[in-house]
């Protein structure tokens, strides 16, 4: 039996270990087929027969597997992991300043929000979410743009930044869509 130790290089970035080059956009087809052949080759069920040791390692293996997939799988996970590659730090703990017009729209969307879950009004929340997630979709376009076709990681890291509040406000409306379902 081959070990996990053998199947992977657990020192390799998240992209290397898939076999994928660096980049924004990414074939998620691609993505998954590799995901789900390294998890055959170290998925501890494997090596269930295996030594204590192996065991441990089958299973340091498939966590590391499991966590670059989720974050390459995941748009926002992917941007911040690329520009940490580049060396850029999104600072998003202290960095949280924004222009005001974008504040502003962020006060304007939350307030509809309020509003439509106070008056009970799915349809609106489901209108809300089309319109936020249009907005989010045409936002990771630009942010594909700036990193894979500009590398401008300081353009990326400020629509990251504007993203997380998107994806904040996205679960807002889903969380009160799952409230009026209730």
């Amino acid at each position: 039996m081959v070990s996990a130790r053998d199947e992977i290089n657990f020192n390799s970035d998240h992209f290397a270990l898939f076999g994928l080059t660096p980049a924004f956009r990414i074939d998620p087809l691609s993505l998954d087929k590799r995901f789900r052949e390294i998890q055959a080759r170290v998925h501890p069920d494997r090596f269930a027969h295996a030594t204590e040791s192996e065991r441990r390692v089958s299973l340091q293996w498939a966590t590391r597997v499991n966590e670059a997939y989720q974050t390459l799988k995941n748009p926002l996970a992917r941007a911040q992991y690329l520009l940490d590659l580049a060396g850029k730090n999104i600072d998003k703990e202290n960095n949280t300043s924004m222009p005001p017009e974008f504040l502003m729209e962020q006060m304007e969307w939350r307030e509809a929000v309020a509003e439509a879950r106070r008056a009970h009004e799915y349809g609106e929340l489901e209108q809300l979410h089309h319109r936020v997630k249009q907005r989010m979709n045409k936002r990771y376009e630009q942010l594909a743009e700036s990193i894979d076709d500009h590398h401008d990681y300081a353009m990326a890291a400020d629509r990251v930044r504007r993203l997380m509040f998107l994806e904040k406000l996205l679960a807002e409306i889903d969380d009160g869509m799952a409230a009026l379902e209730a």
